[in-house]
């Protein structure tokens, strides 16, 4: 009998921790920057996510602040997200196409972000997919729409 309640217990414990949505996830982001992404919810349904990506032979960090909603097109597991942050990138001039010269470049910008990702029920990881345009404040002050990334993530 006990190790019938064990077994219960142990199949409840696990369909209740993969049915919820995670507290934090660590994974990998790729697109036409490549890096890591890690992602934390502070709050029901709001997450703190840091990038560390790289392009152009440079480095890319960004901290955003995001917004979390359940069941995008009404499919279970389902949510979409929006919000914004900040990023400092560092680069050389010459190893990059939008520099003139060969200087060394560090940027500081702001921002944004909207996605979509899907939690899976049987094992704990998720998948999304997002844009990120962001706006160079110093360094380059250019706007960069081409962040787009496919993120794969384990969560716990």
């Amino acid at each position: 009998m006990k190790k019938i309640i064990l077994v219960v217990s142990i199949i409840a414990v696990t369909t209740v921790l993969f049915a919820i949505d995670y507290n934090t996830g660590i994974g990998v982001r790729g697109g036409l920057s490549n890096g890591l992404t890690i992602k934390h919810f502070i709050g029901e349904k709001t997450a703190i996510e840091g990038l560390l990506a790289t392009r152009w032979g440079g480095l890319n960090i960004t901290g955003l602040y995001e917004i979390h909603k359940a069941a995008a097109f009404d499919v279970e597991r389902l949510n979409w997200y929006y919000g914004l942050g900040a990023h400092v990138g560092f680069w050389s001039g010459k190893d990059v196409g939008w520099a003139d010269d060969d200087k060394d470049y560090t940027v500081i910008g702001v921002d944004g972000v909207i996605g979509i990702e899907y939690n899976f029920k049987e094992f704990p990881f998720n998948i999304g997919l997002d844009w990120k345009p962001a706006f160079n404040l110093t360094g380059n002050t250019e706007f960069w729409g081409d962040s787009g990334a496919l993120s794969i993530r384990f969560v716990f």
